[in-house]
């Protein structure tokens, strides 16, 4: 129930209190029940007037805009108990404003807790790159709570619409979040949220009515000639033919780069005879991938055999740091004279649409082989080339050609009635 408060600011005589000096309550009354709180300020007699002190002295003008701050909190407490539904009583108001009888849950303590469990259960139910995305949500965070609030925390009962809103303008314009990268990093948020809804610590959601949708975006890949230009291309040195080769991996296997990473001879099996498969777990979901090499990825796979590291480290390949691995396809690109931006994740997107369905393969088979829990997922990564439709079309006309032609000498007669 919403209940009405009057709050006074007056002198209470304390025993440790100076002759002519008294120390300052505040008293919260409710329907003729009042609570008396100190406020540990004290003043002289003459001072006071009104509720404060008078006139324009430094202790004035300190001791005064402390009893605007306390009354300003005493109200904030008035909101948190008529939004969490609570009776408002001189005494609960008092309680909420002291903070008995509550922890005090703070946003971002909340969010350190969570990506604290998560960086426990890296390697077991979350991929680095998930944890480091979550940190780098609470780092923004935090920017956004010192340069819009001027703290360094807030009660998550503050959380509403309208912080939510300013958070997502404060990604795009301060932080220069793209949409995407904006929407990611306001569902990290949600995730808390929602975690802070399950244990009773919120009762209403934040989130109710805000919508935020990620835009599907051209994802680039390599046609059939630039793959060939890869593959025919030798370079002056052993760094980019390598690089060039277990990027070519990739595109034959659809792999990310921590799986080509992590990816030992001993996860390339043999069946039926001379086939290998590769019988992995995908890094970043878990989800099982078992696809057959192609000659080509088998060829590639080959020529490091030998290699120490593979040799010694039970590796397929000697595969660099990310970073390093996409400074290098960069330099490949400008030498092969390849204009899109050439980034290792690009191999992926080649195999979904140049190496598999460009050349007739299902995408329930491309997903399972990429390793996808969901085929919605395959299908931002795939796109309908204008080959694969022109190949297409012409294998429609040849079927339509080859049935029975129209007679064209058949007379079609109408009878038109009023």
């Amino acid at each position: 129930m919403k209940r009405n408060f009057s709050l006074l600011f007056f002198l209470k005589k304390g025993k440790t209190d100076q002759p002519g000096t008294s120390s300052i309550y505040m008293r919260i009354t409710i329907e003729k029940k009042r609570v008396d709180l100190a406020t540990g300020k004290q003043c002289n007699d003459t001072n006071w007037f009104d509720g404060k002190l008078a006139g324009n002295s430094s202790q004035a003008k300190t001791i005064n805009l402390y009893l605007r701050q306390l009354e300003s909190k005493v109200h904030e407490s008035h909101r948190n108990l008529i939004m969490l539904g609570e009776e408002v009583t001189a005494k609960s108001l008092a309680d909420d404003f002291l903070g008995k009888g509550r922890k005090v849950r703070k946003l971002t303590e909340v969010f350190e807790s969570h990506n604290k469990e998560m960086a426990e259960l890296v390697g077991i139910e979350f991929a680095p790159m998930t944890l480091l995305r979550y940190q780098t949500a609470l780092r923004h965070l935090k920017q956004y709570l010192r340069e819009k609030y001027k703290i360094q925390d807030i009660d998550i009962r503050k959380i509403d619409h309208q912080f939510i809103n300013d958070y997502e303008f404060f990604l795009r314009t301060t932080r220069k979040c793209n949409n995407n990268s904006a929407v990611k990093y306001i569902k990290n948020l949600k995730k808390v949220i929602k975690r802070c809804l399950a244990n009773g610590w919120l009762t209403r959601d934040p989130f109710a009515n805000f919508k935020a949708k990620i835009k599907l975006t051209e994802r680039p890949c390599l046609s059939e000639e630039q793959v060939s230009s890869l593959e025919n291309k030798e370079f002056n040195n052993e760094r980019l033919n390598r690089v060039r080769d277990i990027f070519l991996f990739s595109c034959y296997t659809g792999l990310a780069y921590i799986d080509i990473y992590q990816l030992k001879r001993s996860e390339i099996i043999d069946r039926n005879g001379n086939e290998k498969w590769i019988n992995i777990n995908r890094q970043k979901t878990g989800t099982p991938t078992r696809l057959p090499l192609l000659p080509k990825a088998k060829a590639l796979l080959s020529k490091y055999e030998n290699h120490p590291v593979c040799f010694d480290q039970d590796k397929a390949f000697p595969v660099s740091s990310n970073q390093k691995m996409n400074a290098y396809l960069k330099e490949i690109a400008d030498i092969c004279n390849i204009k899109i931006p050439l980034s290792y994740h690009i191999a992926r997107h080649t195999f979904a649409t140049t190496i598999t369905l460009q050349n007739g393969v299902p995408i329930e088979t491309v997903s399972k082989m990429l390793g996808h829990k969901d085929i919605r997922t395959t299908q931002h990564y795939a796109k309908t080339l204008d080959v694969k439709v022109g190949r297409d079309m012409a294998e429609l006309k040849e079927k339509l050609a080859a049935e029975k032609p129209l007679n064209k000498n058949t007379v079609y007669s109408y009878t038109i009635t009023k």
